[in-house]
C-alpha cells in the first residue's frame, strides 16, 4: 500500500532541517541560494551555496531568502523549498508528500499565506504549518498538553521565540527580531570599529563560535583566536588578535535585547502559570542557545533557572515530526492549507 511521504521543514533564517517520518532528520542545510544575477536562476542551494557567500563574481549573487524568520524572497524561497523536497523523497515521487512548516509565533496573516503558498507551490499535497515555540517545546519533551506553564525560548539565526504554553496552546509570546545573525553582525562591526578591520559573516561566525562567551568569569584565562580580513585604511589583508573578553564586549547589547524578549513574555503570564515556570525552569532551544554560558547569564538576569535543552539545534524540527506523525493530537495548534 503505497502513500504520501510526511515532511517536516524547520525553515530557519540560518539553516533548514528537514524531517521524514520513519526516518528522521534526513537534511540539515544552510538557508542560502545562489542565483544568477541577470535570470535569478538557481545555481546552487545549501551546503554549495554557503560556501559561495561574499566569495561570488559579478555575475552570480549569494543571498538568504528568510529575513528575521520570515520569508523575504517569495520566488526564490518556493525554489529552494522544492530542491528541499526533492532531496528528502527523491524526484520520481508518485504521490506528493504532506508537508509541515514551522513559522515564528508573531507572524501576520500575510506571511503565514506566504509559507503556506510556497510550500504548495514547492510540490506539498497538504501544507500544515506549526509554530516554533510549540515545535520546539514538544521536540524538548516538554508535556505541553497538561495544565501548567512551561516557557520555551527557541534562539534561531534570525528570530528567538519567547513563549508561555499550557494546555496544548500558547498562553503569553513574544518574537525579537534578534538571533545568530545579529551576533555576528555585532562581532563584524566591533571588528571594523575598534581595529578597522572588516570581517565576513563566516569569519564572524566562525568567531562566535569558537571564542564566544556570554558571561566572562574573571578568575579564568582569556581564550584567544586569531582573526583575518581586510584593513579599512591601507585596504591590505591584515591578522589581528581577538579574546573572549572583546567579543563578550561586542556581543552583549544584542544578548540582552534576547533576554528583554524573554522578560517581556515572563511579564504577560498570568501568576498561576509564572510560579510553574519558576519550578520547572526556561528551557532554551536553537542554534544560538548553544552559545557558551548564554543559560547562566539567562537565569542571572532573569531569576528564573534556565537549561539548554538536549540537541537544541535539532528541538524544532523533531518536534514539527512528532506533531506530523500524531496530527490528530495536534490540530488544535496547527493551521492547514
Amino acid at each position: 500500500m503505497f502513500s504520501s511521504k510526511r515532511v517536516g521543514i524547520d525553515l530557519g533564517t540560518a539553516n533548514t532541517l528537514v524531517y521524514l517520518t520513519g526516518q528522521g532528520i534526513v537534511l540539515n542545510e544552510p538557508t542560502v541560494v545562489a542565483v544568477t544575477a541577470e535570470e535569478n536562476r538557481v545555481v546552487a542551494v545549501g551546503h554549495e551555496a554557503k560556501e559561495m557567500l561574499g566569495r561570488t563574481p559579478s555575475n552570480i549573487v549569494a543571498l538568504r531568502p528568510l529575513r528575521d524568520g520570515v520569508i523575504a524572497d517569495y520566488t526564490i524561497t518556493e525554489a529552494m523549498l522544492s530542491y528541499f523536497i526533492d532531496k528528502a523523497c527523491g524526484k520520481s515521487r508518485f504521490f506528493k508528500p504532506e508537508v509541515m512548516v514551522c513559522i515564528p509565533s508573531g507572524v501576520t496573516q500575510v506571511e503565514r499565506r506566504a509559507v503556506l503558498d510556497a510550500t504548495m507551490a514547492a510540490g506539498a499535497k497538504v501544507a500544515y504549518l506549526i509554530e516554533e515555540p510549540l515545535a520546539a517545546a514538544i521536540g524538548a519533551k516538554i508535556p505541553i498538553a497538561q495544565p501548567a506553564g512551561h516557557m520555551v525560548v527557541d534562539m534561531g539565526g534570525g528570530s528567538t521565540e519567547c513563549a508561555v504554553i499550557s494546555l496544548g496552546g500558547v498562553v503569553a509570546h513574544n518574537s525579537v527580531r534578534a538571533g545568530g545573525n545579529k551576533i555576528d553582525e555585532a562581532i563584524a562591526n566591533f571588528v571594523k570599529k575598534k581595529f578597522n578591520l572588516l570581517i565576513g559573516e563566516r569569519t564572524a561566525e566562525e568567531v562566535k563560535i569558537n571564542i564566544g562567551n556570554a558571561l566572562i568569569d574573571e578568575a579564568e584565562e582569556a581564550v584567544k583566536m586569531e582573526v583575518k580580513g581586510r584593513d579599512t585604511v591601507t585596504g591590505m589583508p591584515r591578522t589581528i588578535e581577538l579574546t573572549d573578553v572583546l567579543v563578550n564586549e561586542a556581543i552583549k547589547p544584542v544578548l540582552m535585547n534576547i533576554i528583554a524578549g524573554a522578560k517581556g513574555v515572563l511579564e504577560e503570564t498570568p501568576p498561576e502559570l509564572a510560579s510553574d515556570i519558576i519550578d520547572r525552569g526556561i528551557v532554551m532551544s536553537g542554534g544560538t542557545s548553544m552559545l557558551k554560558n548564554f543559560d547562566k547569564l539567562m537565569t542571572k538576569v532573569t531569576g528564573v533557572p534556565c537549561h539548554v535543552a538536549e540537541d537544541a539545534m535539532f528541538c524544532v524540527v523533531r518536534g514539527t515530526g512528532v506533531a506530523l506523525e500524531n496530527i490528530d493530537l495536534y490540530k488544535r495548534s496547527i493551521s492547514k492549507k
